[in-house]
């Protein structure tokens, strides 16, 4: 369980328009609070750390397209805390004009990472993939646009509330579609050590010395601590310099996690915990 805060906020911020698929993520999670509505991920960040909303859902990685774009670098150089992670199942609908066929469209509108979802159906049926800023976007984009060549990849949700009709269910590539999400939160959670899987999420860039990378992670395997995740991305533009982005299991208090970040912090230049929570119910380790 989250230990909530003082706080009297009962709304969780969430990137896109109504009907997007972080909304329905955040209605699963938090059925009794308000969703709000963020045009990007930065306005879902500012709005935990502006006081707007208490909680904000961000995905963080998909099981078919990978990485969501930016989000470690909003981590990085934001206030916020993981208290909370969340795997959804997305299922994807082609949505198109009433009375329209999925022989008439030529076009397809979705985010980019429901279009890499769904790569093998779009070349399928020969569309023309048309990046936009969210899903549920692309499907007022084409209630509003009126073609009937064209179509949106989006929830079943947002056909609903924007009057557009299912032309093909559940699209998506991979049948087991999951998208990880955290929920952020201005302040941290401190689960119970014993209470399940535990997950410390860090980031962290290395001293400029040879095998540094090799070394720092050496506290992980000696301890006996778990990496569940390591990912790599560049600072600049220069490509000589990369923060590191890490999830492994146990909780920080635990004396051989202690000693693997103690490690970890000996040979990195920075080591910043992100959060420390429990996992999700359907994460498979080991």
């Amino acid at each position: 369980m989250i230990k909530l805060s003082k706080s009297k906020l009962n709304n969780v911020a969430f990137q896109g328009q109504s009907g997007a698929y972080s909304e329905m993520a955040c209605a699963e999670v938090f059925p009794e609070m308000q969703t709000v509505p963020c045009e990007n991920f930065e306005d879902a960040f500012d709005a935990v750390i502006n006081g707007t909303t208490k909680y904000a859902m961000i995905p963080i990685e998909n099981s078919r397209a990978g990485r969501v774009a930016d989000i470690h670098n909003l981590l990085k150089d934001s206030r916020l805390h993981i208290v909370k992670e969340y795997f959804y199942k997305v299922n994807h609908q082609l949505l198109g004009l009433e009375g329209a066929n999925i022989s008439d469209i030529a076009s397809v509108f979705s985010h980019n990472q429901a279009l890499s979802q769904c790569r093998n159906f779009i070349n399928k049926h020969g569309l023309s993939p048309i990046t936009m800023g969210d899903t549920a976007g692309s499907a007022a984009y084409i209630i509003n646009n009126n073609d009937i060549k064209c179509a949106a990849i989006a929830s079943s949700l947002a056909g609903k509330i924007h009057g557009l009709k299912i032309l093909s269910n559940n699209i998506q590539d991979s049948k087991n579609n999951i998208t990880r999400f955290v929920v952020l939160s201005l302040e941290p959670n401190d689960p119970d050590p014993t209470d399940g899987l535990i997950l410390t999420s860090c980031i962290f860039s290395l001293r400029n010395i040879p095998a540094s990378l090799y070394k720092a992670l050496g506290g992980f395997a000696t301890n006996r601590i778990n990496i569940l995740k390591l990912e790599s991305y560049m600072l600049d533009e220069s490509f000589t310099s990369a923060q590191f982005y890490i999830d492994i299991e146990g909780h920080p208090s635990n004396s051989s996690v202690q000693l693997a970040l103690e490690e970890l912090g000996f040979f990195s230049k920075e080591v910043r915990i992100l959060g420390v929570y429990k996992g999700d119910v359907n994460r498979k380790t080991g």
